[in-house]
């Protein structure tokens, strides 16, 4: 992987990680940073979510700081300039889920564009 693209997915991580974080979670203002205007998600409970459904939970403390999501096999790819697709399981409170997200450079630096979250054993 070129240098570029390194770069670009470690920045992806970085950022997928700060939206883990129950201090970010925890602020509407930041998560917001971090959300593409245009973000759509699929969650593990195949709900459908946009910015403003995702904001109206984050902010209202189902984070638990107590709780983290602990991250394993996290991997990305660089699908396009601008453009990095990131995998990874994120396990909490004994739920595993396997997730996907798309990250877009944009003139404010790296949002999430698409995320999707599948149950796994």
């Amino acid at each position: 992987m070129a240098d570029e693209s390194k770069r670009a997915v470690q920045e992806a991580v970085e950022a997928e990680l700060r939206l883990l974080d129950p201090d970010v979670r925890a602020s509407p203002v930041l998560v917001s940073r971090l959300l593409d205007p245009e973000f759509t998600e699929i969650g593990a409970s195949g709900r459908r979510w946009d910015a403003t459904s995702i904001l109206s939970v984050t902010s209202a403390g189902s984070v638990d700081p107590e709780s983290p999501v602990r991250v394993s096999e996290m991997s990305g790819a660089v699908l396009a300039p601008g453009i990095v697709h990131l995998t990874y399981f994120a396990d909490h409170r004994g739920r595993r889920v396997w997730r996907s997200s798309l990250w877009r450079m944009t003139e404010t630096g790296w949002r999430m564009y698409f995320h999707q979250g599948t149950l796994a054993s």
